[in-house]
């Protein structure tokens, strides 16, 4: 019972509005995020373009990977797209907590087990399926979220540009 309490006690809630940034390119990721509520976008700048990579939710973990556990500048934005509530840990709650609670750390391999697997997934999926096929297979894994993501942003998720995205959609209909 007290490691659960010292894991909650390390967190803090966080409100954000729409447009405020998680994580801007340039500064560190001293903080994780869980999603409790809001949706966030996740993006790159190049050439003054935005290219957006990943869009997520509620129930989702936020960070920015590299920034975060090298304790590096960020060369990715993370944006919230609506207001949004989180709970945020910093770097140093989550390094002495691997280290002195076996439920934390038990937790922590198993999230990141499962975040090395959705990479993995979303790398060979980017290789091996159509634009099609990537929109078909977030249409089935995760219908709600697709259905919040402006087109322009989904457009840049799968590649193509948001008319190739409305064709893609009209073949499918």
């Amino acid at each position: 019972m007290q490691a659960i309490e010292s894991i909650t006690e390390s967190f803090q809630t966080k409100q954000l509005d729409k447009g405020e940034y998680f994580i801007q390119e340039g500064r560190t990721s001293n903080y994780m995020g869980f999603i409790t509520q809001g949706l966030f976008q996740y993006y790159y700048l190049k050439d003054g373009k935005e290219i957006t990579t990943y869009v997520t939710g509620a129930n989702a973990f936020l960070l920015s990977l590299s920034s975060f556990f090298k304790q590096a500048p960020s060369l990715e934005n993370i944006r919230a797209m609506t207001e949004a509530t989180i709970l945020t840990i910093h770097y140093d709650e989550v390094m002495r907590l691997k280290k002195e609670n076996e439920a934390f750390l038990a937790f922590y391999i198993a999230a990141l087990e499962n975040l090395v697997i959705s990479m993995d997934d979303t790398r060979t999926n980017l290789i091996i399926l159509s634009a099609e096929e990537r929109y078909q297979l977030l249409l089935k894994n995760e219908p709600d979220l697709l259905r919040q993501i402006p087109l322009q942003y989904l457009a840049s998720i799968l590649g193509v540009t948001p008319r190739h995205l409305s064709r893609i959609r009209q073949n499918i209909s």
